[in-house]
């Protein structure tokens, strides 16, 4: 059986070593989802809190250049680029965050990071409207680049 890729021979877990893998661009987006119940939708105007929805994005955008630092074994990654799509649809907030850079590893976890900060803040943000508040549906949407090449996630 072949030794998990982030635990050395010893079995500690470890960062994988990169530094032979050649730079590339690559790019990944992931989705979240806050279910938000009719009430607080109607309410969201008058939020005590002000406007979740400019809070999550830049909450995200600044969570995807910090993955490294909340992920144990992620590496650090020079982003050239990170956005967060905060749209209010009928049933709640819909989040869509994009990541890229120019690296030796993936931007999968930045992306991923992203969207679910953002939706944490999206809650923070209306909490004192309702606590029943659902985050859910996190996954990703599609990436580009590197060894393993491109994935787009299958429509439901």
């Amino acid at each position: 059986m072949k030794r998990p890729s982030h635990y050395s021979r010893s079995g500690s877990p470890r960062m994988v070593d990169i530094s032979a893998k050649p730079e590339t661009e690559r790019s990944a987006s992931a989705h979240a989802f806050v279910r938000l119940p009719p009430a607080v939708l109607r309410a969201l105007p008058r939020n005590p809190k002000g406007n979740p929805l400019d809070i999550a994005r830049t909450a995200g955008i600044m969570a995807a250049k910090k993955t490294a630092e909340l992920i144990p074994l992620c590496h650090p990654l020079p982003l050239s680029h990170a956005d967060v799509d905060v749209r209010l649809v009928a049933t709640g907030v819909e989040i869509v965050a994009i990541a890229s850079a120019t690296a030796r590893t993936g931007v999968e976890m930045e992306a991923l990071t992203a969207a679910a900060v953002a939706a944490l803040t999206v809650y923070d943000m209306t909490k004192a409207l309702d606590k029943g508040i659902e985050i859910g549906e996190l996954y990703l949407l599609e990436k580009t680049g590197g060894k393993s090449g491109g994935f787009r996630r299958k429509k439901k």
